[in-house]
């Protein structure tokens, strides 16, 4: 098949890009059309690698609500909902909630995703049950799965335990809640267990690190040092890290050295960290989001995640990534028209650095054909007009389409 005057990723002219036996065989101005192949204009339109969803709780969502709403929109009363919630969980259950959101998730252009699943529980349900799920939407979209110890790893009665389980089981990362530990020195051992099991079975690590607005919360420092002094560098993110909002900037400046030095990456979840942050603040209230432009002026890997899709922590979302880039450049003071057109970033390269996924990721000749079509010619239009998805392909299929919305002004 090939496709005629598409843009890739911003570029200022636009090529055609002809796709067979599933791979990119050729990407080029003007390719001449081969017999019997079937063609298609796609003149001011852009075309991206497909989104990443780079943090996102697929085994909570579609629950907000049950038994009952997260009221005061704070972060410590969604676990509380979600623990009231947890008696229900059946495998059947999981499956009905997951299905529903993996195909949002395809709609919206989205084919890589990296969910955290909660371990803190002895029957480990859920992890069954979407690692059952990865393998079977596994033509249509890549999951990993990280193996997130809601409660904690050493707060929680064999937590370490339950993390070592879920690895062997084929979590594709290990997680830790150091902010979330009871004391300071549970939070420094749970991500030495954290880093020592990841290490043991060769797995990546994704860490809920400092979500919180205390500014003496500090567990990036412990994370950073051990991703550098162990050598997993960029095979670790920290994800969060909102007290790095609150933390005073000669502290920041000191911290940037080891962060530079470990080469992990980052998530932040603007939407949801906004929601749930500055919730003890009168005023000035605290946007709780982390330094994503600093962190990006350093040359750190940040990406954007939606985290919660109606769930305890966030009663609304539609797993849509453009909200979420949306959100964050205006919370972030990113909005300089460079920062907008390159803010897909976020959504695409960005975050498939944090996956892990290397070079087979990307709009390349000889990789798996696997892309999205927009209905705008660059980003700066398609965010700004929430310009529809209009395609979406892995391995040349397409698996996803979507109508544009036809408006009609009557004046």
């Amino acid at each position: 098949m090939l496709f005629q005057n598409l843009t890739i990723e911003n570029a200022t002219e636009p090529v055609d890009i002809r796709v067979s036996d599933g791979t990119f065989a050729a990407i080029a101005p003007k390719l001449e059309p081969q017999s019997g192949e079937e063609v298609m204009d796609c003149t001011g339109k852009m075309a991206l690698p497909p989104f990443v969803e780079s943090h996102v709780h697929l085994d909570t969502c579609m629950t907000a609500g049950i038994p009952r709403w997260n009221m005061s929109g704070t972060l410590f009363e969604g676990i509380q909902c979600w623990e009231e919630y947890k008696p229900r969980l059946t495998k059947q259950d999981v499956r009905d909630r997951v299905s529903r959101a993996i195909r949002m998730q395809a709609a919206n252009g989205i084919q890589y995703v990296r969910t955290h699943v909660d371990i803190n529980d002895p029957k480990l349900t859920a992890l069954e049950t979407i690692l059952e799920l990865r393998e079977e939407v596994r033509d249509f979209m890549d999951i990993q799965i990280v193996a997130f110890p809601q409660y904690g790893i050493l707060s929680y009665p064999k937590g370490a335990e339950l993390l070592e389980e879920a690895l062997k089981m084929g979590a594709d990362a290990a997680g830790a809640i150091p902010h979330f530990e009871f004391t300071r020195e549970y939070s420094v051992d749970s991500l030495n267990i954290c880093f020592r099991l990841a290490q043991k079975y060769g797995k990546l690590i994704d860490i809920h690190c400092d979500e919180i607005d205390d500014e003496a919360s500090r567990g990036l420092e412990t994370v950073a040092t051990r991703a550098y002094e162990t050598g997993m560098r960029d095979m670790v993110t920290a994800s969060h890290t909102t007290a790095m909002h609150s933390y005073n900037n000669a502290y920041v400046i000191r911290l940037m050295r080891i962060l530079r030095m470990s080469g992990m990456n980052f998530v932040a979840n603007p939407c949801v960290n906004i929601h749930l942050g500055g919730r003890t603040d009168t005023y000035p209230k605290r946007r709780s989001l982390t330094r994503v432009k600093e962190l990006t002026a350093e040359g750190i890997n940040v990406s954007f995640g939606s985290d919660d899709i109606f769930d305890p922590w966030n009663p609304l979302g539609n797993a849509n990534m453009r909200d979420v880039v949306f959100m964050g450049l205006y919370a972030g003071h990113m909005l300089g028209y460079d920062e907008i057109m390159n803010s897909c970033k976020f959504v695409t390269t960005n975050a498939a650095r944090t996956l892990h996924l290397g070079d087979a990721y990307g709009i390349r000749e000889g990789n798996d054909a696997n892309f999205v079509i927009l209905d705008a010619p660059n980003y700066y239009d398609a965010l700004n007009n929430n310009a529809a998805v209009l395609r979406s392909y892995r391995r040349g299929k397409l698996i996803a389409s979507t109508k544009p919305m036809e408006k009609t002004v009557l004046f």
